[in-house]
């Protein structure tokens, strides 16, 4: 029963003159997911977007950490299934599929 509570992910992009910093946030909480996603170029004002995911929807959805402990499981065993698919939630807090 493994459960992800919260996940950070941040890029920058150093481009002249202005640079560009993403960081997406995605914490866990008794209704669902909240995402929180901002946007930063240069010097301008950082836009900020957040909508959550209820329960229900993401029922057996795995993030990038879980997703990167089930490889290793998987690793550990030496066994792939075939055709190993799971509703997943990329990095950019979409929901998608994620294909082994």
């Amino acid at each position: 029963q493994l459960e992800t509570l919260e996940q950070e992910e941040q890029e920058r992009l150093e481009l002249r003159p202005h640079p560009t910093e993403k960081t997406t946030h995605i914490v866990s909480h008794q209704h669902g997911m909240t995402v929180t996603k901002t946007l930063q170029e240069g010097e301008a004002e950082p836009q900020c977007h957040s909508f959550s995911y209820s329960r229900a929807k993401l029922r057996a959805r795995l993030l990038e950490g879980a997703s990167l402990l089930l490889l290793r499981v998987l690793a550990r065993r030496q066994t792939m299934p075939p055709d190993l698919v799971f509703p997943a939630i990329n990095s950019e807090g979409d929901l998608c599929t994620c294909s082994y």
